[in-house]
């Protein structure tokens, strides 16, 4: 399966699709300190635990700090998943560099 990697301005297209789930594999504690709307906290060591979840979704975007991460998880996830699986290239580093010059606010 492909693997698609988006820039975060870009994320907005999947918002207004609504068939979109966002992951957050950083930590609890990260998360909690700053993430994107919407996005559920599910860290990368829980992963297999909670892949069920993705099944019903036409798209997962995943992240993490630096993007990394996410490309590794949506490359173990592709050998079962059927859903696009999209990384965040940057990772939450990118989207909080980008969103917080267009609009000032991060969740």
């Amino acid at each position: 399966m492909y693997i698609n990697t988006i820039r975060a301005r870009d994320i907005d297209r999947y918002y207004i699709q609504g068939e979109t789930m966002i992951v957050d594999l950083r930590s609890k504690e990260e998360y909690d300190k700053a993430h994107i709307p919407t996005a559920v906290n599910i860290p990368y060591e829980d992963l297999e635990d909670y892949k069920q979840l993705f099944y019903r979704w036409k798209h997962v975007i995943l992240y993490c700090a630096r993007g990394n991460l996410s490309l590794i998880a949506a490359r173990e996830l592709s050998k079962d998943c059927t859903s696009q699986l999209i990384s965040i290239g940057g990772g939450f580093g990118a989207y909080r560099q980008y969103f917080s010059k267009a609009n000032g606010e991060i969740a």
